[in-house]
């Protein structure tokens, strides 16, 4: 049963929540955390996480966090003030703390002005053709397959592949080169865990070091190479900015470059796989949106607010603070947890349903100033998929439920089989 009613307060043991990240992670938890969350929600909305830190469960509560100015990333200044800064200096981690994503201002506001509204309607407008150009190739392989074998793994046939295809194709990188950025992509996000293992932060360690040269080399050839192209507008500014220190334009195009690439991934990836697996295993639904196309951008929304590709956020408070009556002292961390917002009740009624033409709101793409740069294109992707995928496989079923990768942030379908 869905938890309902007010929900206010803490647990004060620090210890209940340890179950049930475990379960998030587990098989059985990425096939069904919506009754992790709940149990979650059930515990309050200011949950205390075992390292000091806590979770908060309620959508107008994570709202306000992401939306707040007094809520800070954790940056390398703060890392820095930790008790146990050496936890924070492990090389996949302070790869990703110099990206957007871990900036606060100055520096956030900075890199963000620099880039512009960069999927703003105009450039989404001269993407759609390549797209759907993407889409058509991509289910053409799908359909041979299908045809040759009966059926066919979804995720790796076209959810994967589309969104590096796109922004590769974007960005001018030559697509020889995707497999290797979907590979590394796969192994570096393991530093982004919430408590990354030893053995983890070694894979993504080598996974930033091929990441670093691939990327580092990527910007050196376009810099001898200069054409009509994003990243080689991107040189032209920065090298202008730092007109006289080329090894401060250097890092600053290798982490927007590096970011915005396997940012536009693993997530979206997950979007385009959930949205397929959501609505093609109920036909009933399946034929409905197919013959009611004008309701495919609010099956993506569905799709985003049921099952967010990311689990989790962080932020810190700036100062000495209050939340939901739990006093939190200025640097302690508290996680936003999107599914369990999403799926609160007092928001979205009836939220374990899938309901396409529910209108409900949701905080998958987050709030604020770090409001996902790429959430135009991630719909884009999806509403020129579905709109495809419909009209020419108006039979595509699951042949199973999807398989994911054992992870509590980042979510990721490894496979979903379909047939005809």
């Amino acid at each position: 049963m869905t938890a309902v009613g007010v929900i206010r307060g803490t647990t004060t043991d620090r210890r209940a929540v340890i179950p049930l990240l475990r379960r998030l992670r587990s098989a059985e938890g990425q096939a069904d955390p919506f009754t992790v969350w709940d149990e979650l929600r059930a515990l309050g909305e200011v949950v205390p996480a075992p390292w000091g830190g806590y979770f908060v469960t309620g959508f107008d509560l994570c709202n306000q966090i992401l939306r707040g100015r007094d809520w800070l990333v954790p940056d390398f200044a703060w890392q820095e003030r930790r008790p146990d800064p050496a936890r924070w200096r492990h090389p996949a981690t302070r790869e990703m703390t110099r990206t957007l994503s871990r900036l606060n201002p100055p520096e956030h506001t900075l890199a963000r002005r620099a880039l512009g509204n960069l999927f703003d309607r105009g450039t989404l407008d001269a993407m759609r053709p390549r797209i759907e150009d993407h889409v058509t190739r991509l289910l053409d392989r799908l359909e041979l397959q299908l045809r040759t074998l009966g059926e066919a793994d979804f995720a790796g046939t076209v959810g994967d592949q589309l969104p590096v295809h796109t922004i590769g194709q974007w960005l001018a990188v030559p697509a020889e080169h995707y497999p290797h950025i979907l590979d590394f992509t796969h192994r570096q996000v393991h530093a982004q865990e919430l408590i990354p293992t030893s053995s983890e932060l070694a894979i993504s360690a080598q996974a930033t070091v091929e990441m670093r040269a691939f990327f580092t080399g990527l910007l050196a050839d376009r810099r001898r190479h200069l054409g009509d192209d994003v990243l080689s507008d991107w040189i032209r500014y920065w090298d202008a900015h730092y007109a006289g220190d080329r090894a401060a334009a250097d890092r600053m195009l290798y982490d927007l470059t590096m970011f915005i690439t396997i940012a536009s991934l693993e997530t979206t990836a997950t979007l385009l796989t959930n949205a397929v697996w959501l609505v093609t295993q109920d036909p009933v639904r399946a034929d409905w949106l197919r013959r009611h196309p004008e309701h495919i951008d609010d099956a993506v929304d569905e799709t985003l607010r049921y099952d967010p590709p990311i689990h989790l956020n962080t932020r810190f408070a700036a100062e000495d603070t209050v939340l939901a009556g739990v006093p939190v002292p200025r640097d302690t961390t508290v996680h936003v947890l999107y599914g369990a917002a999403n799926h609160d009740p007092r928001r979205n009624p009836d939220p374990h349903v899938f309901d396409i033409r529910r209108k409900g709101a949701h905080l998958t793409f987050g709030g604020g100033v770090h409001y996902c740069l790429g959430s135009g294109l991630a719909r884009l992707e999806a509403r020129l998929l579905l709109t495809q995928l419909l009209e020419r496989f108006p039979t595509l079923r699951p042949v199973a439920a999807p398989s994911y990768a054992s992870r509590m942030v980042f979510r990721r379908i490894t496979s979903l089989k379909v047939t005809t």
